[in-house]
């Protein structure tokens, strides 16, 4: 049932408020045409409950390295 979803997803938002629109957001970016649009809310819903969709960077990403730059003699 999707409120067992928004409590799930409510353990890594604190607030109801913010919890609404991030997923509003994500459930536009990954909205797929010809597909239900109940099911991609559930779909996003279920990543924010194994995920924190607060942080910036997925959790799998690290920061890019520096590059050196050589200088002409």
């Amino acid at each position: 049932m999707r409120s067992d979803l928004v409590f799930g997803a409510l353990s890594h938002v604190s607030n109801r408020y913010q919890l609404c629109q991030l997923a509003s957001k994500a459930t536009r970016k990954l909205h797929k045409p010809n597909t239900r649009l109940q099911d991609t809310t559930n779909d996003v819903l279920h990543r924010f409950h194994t995920t924190n969709p607060g942080s910036g960077m997925p959790q799998n990403a690290q920061p890019p390295e520096s590059v050196e730059r050589r200088r002409a003699a």
